[in-house]
């Protein structure tokens, strides 16, 4: 099932004071941007952060779960979804341990 877009409108809104905040739809669900960095998926209208040292230290007692079948266990936000400053700083410090992505090759022609 994919996920609603108002749903996903509702996420970024929410965090919108940690950064340049975008989403972007990705095998049929969305994937959230903090900058160029992936800091969190909505799929099946679930949140899911994810997961670096410093976002467990944030949580405290963390749900984790995978957001799609053979994915890496994630930070499953339901609870504080609502709390604006709460999720806008868990993304904030998701963010600053996340690497930037590795520039794209370029082909041969």
């Amino acid at each position: 099932m994919s996920s609603d877009p108002g749903f996903v409108d509702f996420i970024c809104d929410q965090v919108e004071g940690a950064g340049v905040i975008s989403s972007r739809k990705m095998f049929g669900e969305w994937a959230i941007y903090s900058g160029h960095k992936v800091v969190a998926l909505v799929c099946d209208d679930r949140l899911f952060v994810r997961p670096t040292p410093a976002g467990r230290a944030f949580i405290g007692e963390a749900v984790e779960e995978p957001p799609y079948p053979s994915a890496k266990p994630h930070f499953l936000i339901e609870d504080r979804i609502d709390d604006r400053e709460w999720l806008t700083e868990l993304i904030r410090v998701t963010e600053r341990e996340i690497p930037e992505p590795k520039p794209k090759q370029r082909k041969a022609d």
